[in-house]
């Protein structure tokens, strides 16, 4: 009996799958680490990217855009798509996929190139990240090989986003490369570790079981178009040329619900559902999707946010801004590895618990950043080009960026693992899938929201500072782009202080709902139900 059951893991090591758990999670982490990183590399390029390609600024809106809206709406398709057809396949096609589209951003010749490149780098990404994730699940032990390889999943996907600032403004400084452009560098680098990712991944990840033909066709298109529509609305709603008045933010959102309800409804009769109802009937699971969707909100605001205060304000280039995020990616890696050893010793709800409260208590600390905004404050801001010497980053923007990015290690480690803990084989594939649709859409939840709150109580002090400078002698122009940095650091507070409200509340849904016991997170048997749950 004991030999016959060790014999199906003395073949899965014999084949090196199970030999190279190392290089198992290197491909992986790789591969999380590139589509993080893609949704913020860009950004900075877009300046370059605009110039030389002849994109006008609303237009050029749409690199980030785009790739977000195929990113978030084919998520979950992409998490589906892993299960019925194998997670490795999926994971290679994904990484494939995102390969060529870089190739081709890199190489665009005008704006619908570049664009349809975004667009393909998405739906890369939708295939490989769900699949990615799942592929640990099934591939690392649960326990504390399971835990550390989450914990790195969690860093890298924390990470990313600073990455990507870091790598931008280095990428997009450079001297032409072979004649091509900084920015094109920042799509190209993508091609080789994509190519090689994908080519490596049969010799140190095993294939799932594929289902295919099970395929819920209606859901997914219901499903997409309705994930496109919110996000798209979300985004829309987030800039200050549209906000969410504007008629194609409603009719975005209003066709979002519709088609999502329509897509509830499809799933609650058809035999084979693409996103099964039993996903969310745990509520540890849920209360973990929808904190995953909160705490997302109100951090990548915070990067948008902290990163224009730190150039508009602060003076920091664009590059000196990306290295300001730095300590960012060291406390996010630090929080993920000691809270993957505690989670061995310590209930999830204790660890997220504490890393949300340390999340809130951070961005109250953006929150408080004082700039002096009067009249003549700003005078001597377009003398000097800049408030540096009344912002100082070591006392008053470092603490809080190492608090934050520590709190938040501690709290995606632990999520994550209860996110995806005890679904079934078939369903790890769409359990990722939501898991990276509640933390795209929570993104551009959040972000709309918060612009709009910046917005708001920006408008309160613009006009009247204008008046002041005008009366000052200042010409127009000038008294306009004075008055803004002033109120942009009033909008930008007040943002801060919505998004730690945002992570207040998916700390007290942590307290109050999650409810798992460490000793349950180290096997993969059949769900224990607590009494009174």
């Amino acid at each position: 009996m004991t030999d016959t059951a060790a014999a199906p893991e003395a073949t899965t090591t014999e084949t090196g799958v199970g030999k190279h758990l190392g290089w198992a999670l290197v491909l992986i982490s790789i591969a999380q680490l590139m589509v993080v990183l893609d949704a913020s590399i860009a950004n900075i390029a877009l300046p370059f990217i605009g110039a030389d390609l002849n994109i006008n600024d609303a237009n050029l809106t749409w690199i980030v855009t785009g790739y977000a809206l195929a990113f978030g709406g084919l998520l979950l398709l992409g998490g589906r798509l892993g299960d019925l057809y194998g997670r490795r396949r999926i994971f290679m096609i994904g990484l494939a996929t995102f390969a060529i589209a870089s190739f081709i951003g890199g190489l665009a010749q005008n704006e619908a190139m570049l664009l349809a490149s975004r667009g393909l780098q998405g739906l890369g990404a939708a295939l490989a990240s769900p699949a990615a994730l799942a592929l640990i699940t099934t591939t690392f032990p649960a326990g504390p090989a399971r835990n550390r390889a989450f914990a790195v999943y969690a860093a890298m996907s924390g990470a990313g986003a600073a990455v990507g600032l870091i790598l931008g403004g280095w990428l997009t400084g450079l001297d032409p490369v072979l004649g091509l452009e900084g920015w094109r560098l920042t799509f190209l680098i993508n091609v080789p570790i994509g190519l090689v990712a994908a080519f490596l991944a049969p010799r140190f990840l095993a294939e799932s079981e594929s289902r295919p033909g099970l395929l819920d066709v209606p859901g997914a298109i219901t499903g997409t178009l309705g994930l496109l529509g919110l996000v798209y609305g979300f985004s829309r709603a987030g800039e200050e040329a549209h906000g969410w008045g504007d008629p194609w933010t409603i009719a975005s959102l209003a066709a979002g619900v519709v088609l999502l309800a329509a897509f509830a409804l499809v799933e609650s009769r058809v035999e084979h559902p693409l996103l099964p109802v039993r996903v969310f009937a745990n509520r540890t699971r849920a209360t973990s999707f929808l904190v995953m969707m909160l705490v997302p909100a109100a951090m990548f605001a915070m990067f948008y946010f902290l990163s224009l205060f730190i150039q508009l304000v602060v003076g920091y280039s664009p590059l000196h801004t990306g290295f300001a995020f730095l300590p960012f990616s060291v406390g996010i890696v630090i929080g993920a590895g000691v809270s993957s050893n505690l989670v061995n010793r310590i209930d999830p709800r204790f660890i997220a618990g504490v890393g949300t409260i340390m999340a809130a208590v951070a961005l109250f600390g953006f929150s408080r950043l004082e700039v002096p905004t009067g009249a003549a404050d700003l005078l001597a801001l377009g003398q000097n080009g800049h408030l540096g010497a009344d912002v100082n980053y070591w006392s008053s923007i470092l603490p809080y960026i190492l608090l934050m990015s520590v709190g938040m290690g501690a709290v995606f480690v632990p999520l994550t693992l209860t996110a995806v803990h005890h679904l079934r084989p078939e369903d790890s594939g769409i359990g990722s899938g939501v898991l990276n649709t509640m933390q795209q859409v929570g993104g551009a939840l959040g972000l709309a929201i918060l612009s709009t709150v910046s917005l708001r109580a920006a408008s309160g002090t613009k006009d009247g500072l204008v008046e002041q400078l005008t009366g000052q002698g200042v010409p127009g122009d000038a008294a306009r782009q004075l008055a803004f940095l002033g109120s942009f650091t009033e909008g930008a507070t007040a943002a801060f202080l919505v998004g730690a409200v945002l992570i207040a509340i998916g700390s007290l849904a942590t307290w109050t709902f999650l409810n798992v016991k460490h000793e349950e997170l180290a096997t993969d048997g059949p769900e224990v139900v607590h009494a009174g749950v």
